[in-house]
């Protein structure tokens, strides 16, 4: 193998961020509807294993999560889609995930035993899809999300022909 550890080129499909936002907007509306409801209990029904100061004070909580969510789902897809990056070349699979702590994976074509493609309903409404690729060790197995759906579906064609081609007697 002559590849070296180096930024991989591609970007996952710009459709991802929307669907990364809309995901993170519902996970944490969700979130906000059962703080506020629990808020709402402790303040009308008077939990009495709660300290009144907490119970008069309650709405704060889904409050304070609900500016995080703002902040997080405006923030976090766009610096996801900058950060993540993969690349297939001749001999490897390339990624790079992570914005707070950087995971970069080589993946050996040779050492591929699947290669899946999967699109759930959420990704299908975004026309994106996600890339898994298996080797016998869980280590060396990668994920690539927010591919568009037709690249992922092609990647995923060649790479099951080229590590069926390339596979060694290695496992």
């Amino acid at each position: 193998m002559n590849s070296r550890l180096r930024p991989p080129q591609h970007r996952v499909s710009p459709r991802a961020v929307p669907m990364w936002t809309l995901g993170s907007a519902v996970g944490h509306l969700v979130t906000v509807a059962v703080l506020g409801f629990a808020a709402w209990g402790a303040m009308t029904v008077g939990w009495s294993w709660i300290p009144e100061w907490a119970t008069r004070n309650a709405w704060w909580v889904p409050a304070a999560y609900a500016v995080f969510g703002v902040a997080e789902t405006a923030v976090v897809p766009r610096i996801r889609f900058r950060v993540h990056r993969w690349e297939v070349t001749e001999d490897v699979i390339y990624t790079r995930k992570g914005w707070i702590g950087r995971e970069w994976q080589l993946v050996p074509i040779s050492r591929i035993q699947t290669v899946d493609h999967t699109q759930g309903w959420f990704e299908r409404m975004f026309r994106v899809a996600t890339l898994e690729v298996q080797t016998a060790s869980h280590a060396g197995s990668s994920t690539i999300e927010g591919l568009d759906a037709d690249q992922a579906r092609e990647i995923s064609e060649d790479l099951a022909v080229r590590a069926g081609e390339l596979r060694d007697d290695a496992t």
